[in-house]
């Protein structure tokens, strides 16, 4: 991921998002997931598209505070209790989302740490990562249902 080009990373999310909305079997709501690194990247999409409805990033990287005010998705936000380093930036960033008015809701797994949803790691936390699913699941059957 280190020699990835962010910027073309986000062009290619919002080429994807644009092609899914006018898919023949979409409804024309897209929402978007991603962790860890993915997780910022879908924070980025939400400032950068606005045919994007929902977005749900698990311990993402926040997007600057100037750029919040571009969010048109909802979103849902999957924080780790243990993970300090992503979590510094919550304040400030749930600050622009109310002065924004951003639809968004946040959850803090209390005991997680980052990468909680990774079963295949150390730091799988089963009882967050099976909650923050079926929050996910629900959000996006509310939030794009036709």
């Amino acid at each position: 991921m280190g020699k990835l080009d962010s910027q073309e990373t986000i062009k290619n999310y919002l080429a994807a998002v644009r092609y899914l909305k006018t898919h023949p079997q979409s409804t024309g709501k897209v929402g978007c997931t991603g962790f860890c690194w993915g997780g910022g990247v879908i924070n980025q999409v939400a400032v950068n598209s606005p045919d994007l409805k929902a977005a749900v990033p698990f311990y993402g990287r926040q997007p600057a505070s100037e750029d919040v005010p571009k969010i048109k998705a909802s979103l849902l936000l999957h924080y780790a209790g243990l993970d300090e380093r992503i979590n510094k930036g919550i304040p400030e960033f749930e600050a622009a989302l109310k002065e924004a008015s951003v639809d968004y809701k946040i959850f803090m797994y209390e005991g997680a740490g980052h990468a909680f949803f990774n079963d295949t790691g150390s730091r799988y936390h089963e009882e967050a990562a099976k909650l923050a699913w079926e929050r996910t699941i629900a959000f996006f059957k509310q939030k794009l249902k036709t």
